[in-house]
């Protein structure tokens, strides 16, 4: 029981490692983006979601493949651990 919990436990900590950029930069570009809008007083949907997108997808170009490097890293460690049995 305790080997599963460590598992769970490095599995978790491996995938908040791998979204953790996108998620801060997505979160402050949100924050920065409310206060210029609180500061304009332009409440238009559009004004917050077409940076978000644009941002969040220029992003995923750059980081992208360690992304996918670390998601690869957790997936491999999921089937050698199911593979290894109990």
């Amino acid at each position: 029981m305790n080997d599963m919990l460590t598992f769970i436990h490095d599995q978790t900590v491996a995938t908040a490692v791998a979204v953790g950029p996108l998620f801060v930069l997505m979160l402050v570009l949100g924050l920065v983006i409310g206060v210029l809008q609180a500061a304009t007083q332009v409440n238009d949907a559009a004004v917050g979601f077409l940076p978000k997108v644009f941002v969040g997808g220029f992003a995923c170009l750059l980081i992208g493949p360690w992304m996918l490097e670390q998601f690869v890293y957790i997936l491999r460690a999921a089937f050698e651990k199911i593979g290894a049995g109990p």
